[in-house]
């Protein structure tokens, strides 16, 4: 089995779907960024300020998909201290709860949309887009795949968070997350 960092008391499961999410963003990008050094991805090639924009948008998905960890690192339940005004203060479950979530119902709307007529128009011409040969078509359709499944792997660690920052434990338990003391030393640590 792979080794993941991740808190105590955070599921493996949960830490392998954070781990993943990056990786299921990766490939749309890089997709996008062969399309902007114009190559062989489609017939397609953008303009300057498109090209922009196609690389902003591949920065921005891979930084979003990133975020997913802070659901099981340290700096999702104690602000990295270098963070100015709020570094060191824990974070309030439900500040990364909310946004998370909101997060993986826009990105499941999205996604269904951006894939409802995909299968149609692979061998006509016109593709997904109209971006190029069946083949160029086939290829762009693999790499946006994984896409689908970022929106059910942030849901799933958000759950895991929301559980583990907030269910309170039996009397007599161990609570949750990190074990007694360890908050504490990981507060001290981003001050």
């Amino acid at each position: 089995m792979p080794r993941v960092n991740s808190l105590p008391g955070v599921p493996r499961w949960a830490a392998l779907a954070a781990h993943a999410v990056p990786w299921v963003v990766l490939p749309s990008s890089l997709w996008r960024v062969a399309l902007v050094l114009r190559l062989p991805v489609s017939d397609y090639g953008p303009g300057f300020g498109e090209s922009l924009y196609v690389l902003a948008l591949s920065a921005v998905s891979e930084g979003l998909a990133l975020l997913t960890l802070g659901l099981v690192r340290p700096w999702g339940e104690v602000v990295p201290r270098w963070i100015p005004l709020i570094g060191g203060r824990p974070v309030r479950p439900l500040a990364a709860v909310v946004p998370a979530a909101l997060g993986a119902v826009a990105l499941a709307v999205i996604w269904a949309y951006a894939f409802r007529n995909v299968g149609g128009g692979l061998d006509s011409g016109t593709g997904p887009g109209g971006m190029g040969s069946p083949a160029q078509d086939a290829f762009l359709v693999l790499c946006y795949a994984p896409l689908l499944l970022w929106a059910p792997l942030l849901m799933a660690v958000t759950v895991a968070y929301y559980h583990r920052r907030t269910v309170r434990p039996s009397a007599g338990e161990q609570p949750p997350g990190l074990p007694q003391g360890r908050q504490e030393r990981l507060r001290a640590r981003y001050r």
